[in-house]
């Protein structure tokens, strides 16, 4: 068995979801920005989505799924001239998506946002304005504590992103709590990293466990660059920012 990296479509969406939503259920960020008592699964399933839409055309958006020889055999097979043969090597082809990852590519300060980058955010902007019509809200979650989060993002990295070219900001990346320990989210990392050393660009991540994420985060060159609190009455969030400077490969 192998695990393959591929770019995501939209029928991975579903197992994408699936994949965020149980790699984030204890995450700390995630308790406290969410209200557990009103959270609605479905509405959060639907906004996750929107997304994924959103990114496929717009991000670096990875899923991870194991593959077989005995798949790529069956799909390579003389079989496969079958039309009904190729639905099913087909069928089986469709892996479990194990991990995720979703990276918004370097943006330089100097130049200007497009007309089809604006398009698009605002198309995500609809389609989550249509998710909360739809379920009469935000499903559990607090806005109040996202706008803190975000103005505090923004004060963090205007404090320490100073490379005009920008970075490779690693939004998403989550991997099944069946399917850890395998290396998925260390291949998720590389097929992006590998780019930015290509490119001599930065990478930049948030983490809100500092046990044990960071050190894996630190293993693959990143390092802490800025502690960021999140804080609303006696409740509070850490989360770490961390910066990766391009290698040079040997």
């Amino acid at each position: 068995m192998a695990i393959e990296i591929v770019p995501l479509t939209e029928r991975d969406i579903p197992g994408t979801v699936e994949c965020i939503q149980q790699a984030f259920a204890e995450d700390p960020y995630f308790l406290w920005v969410f209200d557990p008592s009103k959270f609605n699964k479905q509405r959060n399933s639907d906004s996750l989505t929107a997304r994924c839409l959103w990114g496929i055309n717009n991000a670096l958006f990875y899923v991870a799924k194991e593959t077989s020889s005995d798949t790529t055999a069956t799909t390579e097979g003389e079989g496969s001239s079958n039309p009904a043969s190729s639905s099913s090597s087909s069928s089986a082809a469709q892996q479990q998506v194990l991990g995720v990852s979703c990276w918004l590519p370097p943006h330089p300060a100097s130049v200007p946002e497009t007309w089809y980058s604006w398009f698009q955010s605002w198309l995500l902007s609809f389609r989550q304005l249509l998710t909360n019509i739809r379920y009469l809200g935000h499903g559990g979650l607090n806005t109040r504590r996202y706008w803190i989060w975000k103005y505090r993002q923004q004060e963090a990295q205007e404090a320490i992103w100073n490379d005009p070219r920008g970075y490779y900001f690693c939004n998403i990346v989550a991997v099944r709590p069946d399917a850890q320990g395998k290396g998925i989210g260390r291949k998720l990392f590389e097929v992006v990293t590998d780019q930015a050393d290509k490119e001599g660009v930065k990478c930049y991540l948030e983490s809100s466990k500092m046990v044990p994420n960071v050190e894996i985060y630190r293993k693959m060159g990143f390092e802490v660059m800025r502690a960021m609190d999140c804080v609303d009455g006696e409740d509070s969030c850490k989360l770490f920012c961390m910066i990766r400077d391009p290698k040079q490969k040997l």
